[in-house]
């Protein structure tokens, strides 16, 4: 795999023309004519897609509106709860929503089933259309039944991408498709376009989870293609079949990406005629000549079946590799978990090594990555006269839809499966975030699943527990299971596979999900069961504002599970103060205490009593008055904030940034925000997404310390480039400086409103 260093012309899809040296010559000696770069630019395939849904009449600052949008049933009750209280009355595009997430209903009493049916009422309230409970998980619903060629969709999971059927999607907090169903837009700079160049094969066993577990790796931790598209290109992508494609796509969400695009051919409209959408399907390829700003150029037949070692998905190895080298690979995990454990549990892998050899306690192949139809049939194929043993190990299959699982009953392959010892369950997403075959207590699981983060399997550290995933390519997990456990590479295969043709059978959505779309009934009630709340009222910005620090985060990366944990905590997620409870929990149990501390101060501030009262912000405004005398304690927002190096990483779930409003933070302070999207979830919310570009070990502030910034109101309105706040500490008060980055004009709004709430309701 190589990173260009510079931008690259593509001359009819095929030759690569790097942007140095006397480029132009080698372009016109491909071309016969002087290459033209911002004509060229203009012929990447997302150039097209994101003009044509681009409502700004600005080529570089789009306002995009969406042509489909869809949820599952931990986004969309707050979605719509959002949108309804800031004027919608119906939706006014194609809105699906699915039930992946909570669907096995588990847990918290009534709670989960009763958004399932705010979900169906909704539907038919405003015209939506439902997706009932273990039908399908809600991207391959997604593909089944709404993409096509040119086509835009928002979802509300960060895995929304099928850029391979030929549809740019993206994945984005809750308040962005609230905004969608308001009639506003997607309000982003044009992105930059990065040309991901397939050529050759995969080697035989090798697995889109493979390619897609490279990719990660060579790009996340450098930043190639953050908040950029990826466009794929070049001969090899027509060595891939549709699935095949589609596995890698959905883990471009991992390299940090916004999204992605694929050119078509013959086998993606082969995939439309199956899924009975002809017309559905448009052919797509850059221009002649197009202009990408970087390109990740992959041999598919260098790429071994891989394994992303816990706890990221960029911590990619060949299989064999770390088989060879066992002792030190499991000590580099335990290493990185010192960083986001500390000494909380005593972590140790070493016990995994067994003969020599890495023993798993178990695997599974599930969700919008592993659930398709090839990877089962394939892993079926592995496991073909071969038993997983009655010892520690388990397998699990949950294929992604119905029709998936109609089909391997009719083609043999679901029996197949089963009579190795495996499991076959339905569809679900429960494995991926931590709500289903949590693992033991110091287990190690292998998964083709979208993220292995900590905690996200389920394990809870604040309880001793602690649980290790490895994502893998569902051939080398079935591999593994036919070796009983042991870490076993694909390549090791020495059969052939079947490679079954797949049959859609289209009927039991028909006979199954609702759909009412462009079809509103305002009649209907909408059921909310007792667990389903509004949004607490959230107050405008003060001119002046003071900030506890209520947490200090230093890991390199802290995700959005690590914000607001993931697993059985889903099914708070119709109620806000009730998920605010969870927040960081599992990353720092103080959070939630120290916030309210500072919200009770606020609250009591709003109605009527001085601030002063408190003796820490008493004393903190006795030294903040040596230097500013007019500062008036009753007109200033008193707020919480945490100091994180780099969070977002991960869901697209707004909860991150929500629950952290809802405890009374108005503000984030990090050197660099690991997604848009949690960015985004953070503006929508009112908090301000404050960047400090000083030391992250010689910080001004500290855990307790408070950060006062006069003007602050003014100085977001203004567009300041460059915010001046201080540090209030026992020794005195430090400036500092802090910055908001790009904001759009609405986006400063919102954050002095308060709210996006707000800012409509200010503007209806």
């Amino acid at each position: 795999m190589k990173l260009y260093e510079n931008g690259a012309y593509l001359i009819n899809g095929v030759d690569l023309v790097e942007d140095t040296g006397d480029v132009n010559a080698a372009v016109k000696a491909k071309t016969g004519k002087e290459p033209d770069k911002e004509a060229a630019r203009k012929g990447t395939m997302a150039y097209g897609i994101l003009t044509a849904h681009n409502t700004s009449g600005d080529d570089e600052n789009l306002k995009i509106k969406f042509d489909k949008m869809t949820s599952h049933d931990i986004t969309y009750v707050g979605i719509i709860q959002t949108a309804r209280a800031s004027g919608m009355t119906e939706f006014p595009l194609d809105y699906v929503l699915t039930c992946c997430h909570n669907s096995l209903c588990a847990v918290g009493g009534t709670i989960n089933e009763d958004d399932h049916i705010f979900g169906l009422t909704a539907a038919k309230k405003y015209g939506g259309m439902f997706v009932p409970p273990h039908q399908a998980v809600i991207h391959q619903f997604a593909r089944e039944m709404l993409a096509g060629g040119g086509r835009m969709i928002l979802g509300s999971d960060s895995h929304t991408r099928y850029g391979a059927l030929g549809t740019m999607a993206m994945g984005e907090g809750g308040g962005e498709l609230a905004k969608q169903l308001l009639g506003q837009t997607y309000d982003i700079k044009r992105p930059q376009v990065i040309a991901v160049y397939l050529k050759n094969a995969p080697r035989k066993g090798v697995g889109p989870q493979d390619v897609a577990i490279a990719l990660v790796t060579a790009t996340f931790d450098c930043g190639y293609v953050k908040n950029k598209v990826l466009e794929f290109v070049g001969p090899g992508v027509h060595n891939l079949s549709a699935d095949y494609r589609i596995g890698i796509d959905v883990m471009t969400t991992e390299t940090t990406c916004l999204s992605s695009i694929w050119c078509t051919d013959d086998k993606i409209k082969d995939w439309y005629d199956i899924h009975q959408r002809p017309e559905d399907y448009k052919e797509l390829n850059p221009a002649p000549v197009a202009y990408y700003d970087g390109v990740v150029e992959i041999d598919l037949a260098k790429i071994k079946p891989m394994i992303a070692m816990p706890f990221h998905p960029s911590k990619g190895y060949e299989i064999d590799f770390v088989n060879q080298n066992l002792p030190e690979m499991l000590h580099d995990v335990e290493e990185r978990a010192k960083v986001s454990f500390g000494d909380k549990i005593n972590f140790s892998l070493q016990d995994k090594i067994v003969d020599g050899k890495l023993y798993v306690d178990q695997g599974l192949i599930a969700g919008c990555a592993g659930g398709g139809f090839e990877n089962i049939c394939a892993a079926a194929d592995i496991l073909k006269g071969h038993y997983i043993g009655s010892e520690k190990f388990t397998m699990s299959v949950y294929p992604a839809s119905v029709p998936i699982y109609m089909e391997l009953i009719k083609n043999g392959r679901a029996a197949q499966i089963l009579e190795t010892g495996a499991i076959l369950k339905t569809a679900f997403c429960g494995p991926c975030f931590g709500a289903g075959d949590t693992p033991a207590n110091n287990a190690f699981s292998i998964r083709h699943a979208t993220r292995n983060f900590p905690n996200r399997e389920g394990s809870k550290v604040q309880n001793g527990q602690i649980a290790s995933v490895a994502l893998m390519d569902a051939r080398s997990i079935a591999a593994t299971a036919a070796n009983k456990g042991f870490l076993t590479s694909a390549e090791t295969f020495d059969g052939e596979f079947t490679n079954p043709r797949y049959y859609f059978d289209a009927e039991i959505y028909k006979n199954r999900v609702y759909n009412g779309l462009g079809h509103p009934h305002p009649e209907v009630e909408l059921i909310e069961g007792p667990n389903i709340k509004p949004w607490p009222k959230m107050e405008p910005l003060a001119d002046d504002v003071m900030l506890k620090v209520v947490s200090e985060i230093h890991d390199p990366v802290t995700t959005t599970d690590e914000l607001i944990p993931s697993g059985e905590t889903s099914s708070y997620r119709s109620n806000p103060l009730g998920l605010a409870e969870f927040t960081l929990s599992r990353k720092d149990p103080a959070y939630v205490g120290n916030a309210k501390e500072v919200q009770k101060v606020e609250k009591a501030r709003l109605e009527g009593k001085s601030p002063m009262e408190d003796a820490g912000f008493a004393a903190a405004y006795e030294t903040v008055k040596k230097q500013f005398p007019n500062v008036d304690p009753m007109k200033t927002t008193i707020g919480s904030t945490i100091y994180a190096v780099k969070p977002g990483d991960g869901s697209a779930r707004e909860q991150a940034a929500s629950c952290q409003k809802v405890l009374g933070a108005w503000a984030n302070i990090a050197h660099e925000y690991a997604t848009k999207r949690y960015r985004s979830n953070l503006i929508n919310w009112g908090m301000m997404p404050f960047l400090y570009d000083g030391d992250d070990k010689n910080l001004p502030f500290a855990l307790g310390d408070y950060v006062f910034i006069p003007g602050v109101r003014k100085a977001i309105l203004n567009k300041d480039e460059v915010i001046k706040a201080y540090a209030v500490t026992a020794a005195g008060m430090k400036e500092f400086d802090v910055r908001l980055g790009e904001l759009t004009d609405e986006e400063r709004e919102i954050i002095t409103d308060g709210c996006l709430i707000n800012y409509n309701r200010a503007r209806r």
